[in-house]
């Protein structure tokens, strides 16, 4: 017969009589060690007896030290100058020392020491080593202000207790704003503002003043409270005054950085199959950025492939589906130099398919290069009607790339002859001058991608030497003339990818189109119009601390959701914001377009990154082509090779300027069914 407890007539307030313990199970009371739930346990009895006496006895010594309040004063009176450099100095001083020491402890250091951070740190450890030395019980007073505490000693119990708590809340003391941990300990009313409230609420309004000096808002300058609130006014002000940041002289900056090379952003284009990714990997493996072994490694797998002569384009053809279609799909971005320059490179895709990924490269490059195929057949096939060279070349000059170099590649299938060069160029330059090229400014330059001749070094090939005595393509980019930056303007940089990195924010990567910008600074995404913070940046795949005008790069930021960011976003400094609109007139010049323009036409806007579909809502007039005047107001319709002026909506708004402001963001393609029918900038911005 099984035993049965006696489970109603036993007494279970027995067990519990000597003392109600609050914060440890019944069950698994023998989990916890003596030393862990000194830290969590105490006694309902005792616990106005162990904790409340010290904390009263600390509150009377706050307001009774008057050395230590002129102390924190004297930190408020600094010069906005002596402040900088005080939080220069914290800073530095926090990269070695961590959360590990009070930031109060930190300011007087760094005070005594007249900001030298070398000094201030030997100070510290000075202060630190002595303190470990010491065998005397470590007080929560000469934990917060550096001074031993006055009064009677604490009996050893609460004493051993708070050596147990103290080091942790210190560990978690942030900007002096202590995080709670374990319970809320009960302690008599403290004064703010003059009111009677209690410690937990003092805490709470203390945490709210850190807060708002964090987000620069200015603090209140009444606030009657003891030395804790003094120390909390010190420190946020002096982290305020250190967030405006110094401007940096940003000519004198690049050239320190670049060591006296400009920065140049070169777009590649041409027809598909014209070899420029062959061209571009061919060139970055003879300058040393790609390695043998990775070169070997791309040729073995191209040849599994069934593509062995796609080895080097797959240098920049980075995709599976890239390499697997061997055609550019994306614009593939990389970095080299040379004598005087730092190239940024961009392969844009040759496609018709991809014709929108190829504006987003141009509307991004200062120069270009123009690959065409030097094969009979194959070059009147990219040249004549279907094929996108003169397209191609339409477009960059629309986008304000006023220098080409036009690689005639594939030089070698014809055996170097002169004369098929000299065809080529022909043809090209008669119609790159009709585009809007200037003769001085185009340079054709014999190149095979896939043998390297004359790509980094001038070729040595009798049939090659004979007739052409020019520079090898790498030092013809070098001679390119590099275009002013708009490092005195507001800042601009458009959004051309958003995604989620490690860590917390997200980065955006884009070409910074005017001004410049620091990490720490808030910056605005038009057109959602929110703020955000950059907490990084990145250029090249390295960590900066500023960039300027022409620099391709990876911005981290904070503050804001990644959902309401996409690619063609605007992000523009705060105090000159860029315009978000819906309607705006432009000057358009309409391409060869058999299909005549009339009101109401649908039409996809390429600006940027952005790819926006719109109406042409007005044609407002039609301009003489070389005087600007006005030969007819309001046509019925616009045909090929006009100049007008049009009034254009979009569904959702797009952040533009003026073309008279911002060249760089001014300027904007008209694209329909597949194919581009006009260039235009931006004249006046309506709503």
């Amino acid at each position: 017969m099984a035993r049965h407890r006696n489970v109603r007539g036993y007494n279970y307030d027995e067990d519990f009589e000597d003392e109600d313990m609050f914060g440890q199970s019944v069950e698994d009371d023998y989990c916890i060690s003596p030393a862990t739930a000194a830290q969590f346990i105490y006694s309902k009895r005792d616990r106005h007896s162990s904790f409340t006496e010290p904390l009263e006895e600390e509150e009377e010594e706050e307001h009774n030290d008057e050395e230590l309040e002129k102390q924190k004063a004297s930190n408020i009176a600094l010069s906005s100058v002596d402040q900088a450099r005080l939080f220069s100095c914290l800073e530095h001083m926090r990269e070695v020392l961590g959360e590990t020491v009070l930031e109060q402890v930190m300011i007087d250091a760094a005070l005594k020491c007249q900001f030298d951070v070398s000094k201030a740190l030997e100070l510290v450890f000075k202060q630190d080593s002595n303190t470990n030395t010491s065998t005397e019980p470590v007080s929560q007073d000469l934990l917060s202000t550096g001074k031993p505490a006055k009064g009677r000693s604490r009996d050893l119990t609460s004493m051993e207790a708070q050596n147990e708590i103290v080091p942790k809340i210190a560990k978690m003391t942030v900007s002096g704003k202590k995080q709670k941990m374990g319970f809320n300990i009960p302690s008599t009313a403290s004064e703010v503002n003059g009111q009677a409230v209690p410690l937990s609420a003092k805490s709470q309004h203390m945490d709210d003043i850190v807060e708002e000096s964090e987000s620069t808002v200015p603090l209140p300058t009444q606030i009657n409270t003891s030395q804790g609130s003094d120390e909390l006014n010190a420190i946020s002000q002096v982290k305020s005054s250190g967030k405006s940041k110094q401007k940096i002289n940003v000519k004198e900056e690049l050239e320190k950085r670049q060591g006296g090379k400009q920065l140049l952003n070169l777009v590649v284009i041409g027809h598909v199959d014209a070899g420029k990714s062959t061209l571009m990997g061919h060139l970055l493996y003879l300058l040393g950025h790609v390695n043998k072994r990775t070169m070997h490694k791309y040729e073995q797998e191209s040849k599994k492939a069934g593509k062995a002569s796609f080895a080097y384009a797959w240098v920049l053809d980075e995709t599976g589906e890239e390499r697997q279609r061997g055609v550019t799909m994306d614009v593939g971005m990389t970095k080299f130099e040379t004598k005087s320059k730092v190239i940024t490179l961009m392969d844009a895709p040759g496609h018709k398919d991809f014709i929108p990924n190829m504006i987003t490269g141009a509307a991004q490059a200062d120069v270009a290069t123009l690959v065409v195929d030097a094969s009979r057949g194959e070059f009147e096939a990219g040249f004549e009607a279907g094929g996108q060279t003169r397209e191609h070349a339409l477009l960059v000059r629309s986008l304000g790339v006023t220098q080409l170099a036009v690689a005639v590649n594939k030089m070698d299938q014809v055996n170097w002859q002169q004369d098929r060069f000299r065809e080529v160029t022909s043809k090209l330059g008669h119609f790159l001058k009709q585009a809007g090229f200037k003769d001085s400014d185009v340079f054709y330059v014999p190149t095979s991608g896939l043998s390297g001749e004359n790509l980094a070094k001038c070729s040595q090939i009798p049939d090659l030497t004979s007739w052409y005595k020019g520079p090898c393509l790498t030092d013809q980019i070098d001679s390119f003339k590099a275009p002013q930056r708009s490092t005195d303007k507001p800042f601009r940089l458009c959004a051309s990818d958003v995604f989620k990195d490690q860590g917390s924010g997200f980065c955006v990567t884009g070409k910074i189109e005017a001004g410049y910008i620091q990490t720490g600074d808030r910056i605005l995404a038009m057109p959602p119009n929110e703020t955000c913070t950059v907490k990084g940046i990145t250029l090249h795949d390295e960590a900066v601390d500023w960039a300027a005008a022409g620099d391709q790069v990876s911005l981290t930021l904070t503050g804001v959701d990644i959902i309401k960011i996409n690619v063609g976003c605007v992000f523009c400094s705060q105090n000159e914001p860029i315009k978000a609109c819906t309607r705006f007139r432009a000057r358009v010049l309409i391409f060869n377009f058999d299909v005549p323009i009339t009101q109401g036409f649908p039409v996809i806007i390429h600006y940027q990154t952005v790819s926006e579909p719109a109406t042409i809502r007005k044609l407002v007039s039609v301009l003489h082509k070389s005087t600007g005047e006005v030969v007819k107001k309001k046509p019925k319709c616009l045909t090929k090779g006009m100049n007008a002026v049009i009034e254009l909506q979009t569904q959702r708004p797009v952040a533009l300027e003026l073309y008279k402001d911002f060249k760089e963001l001014g300027r904007f393609m008209l694209r329909y069914s597949g194919s581009s029918i006009a260039a235009g900038v931006v004249t006046e911005i309506k709503d």
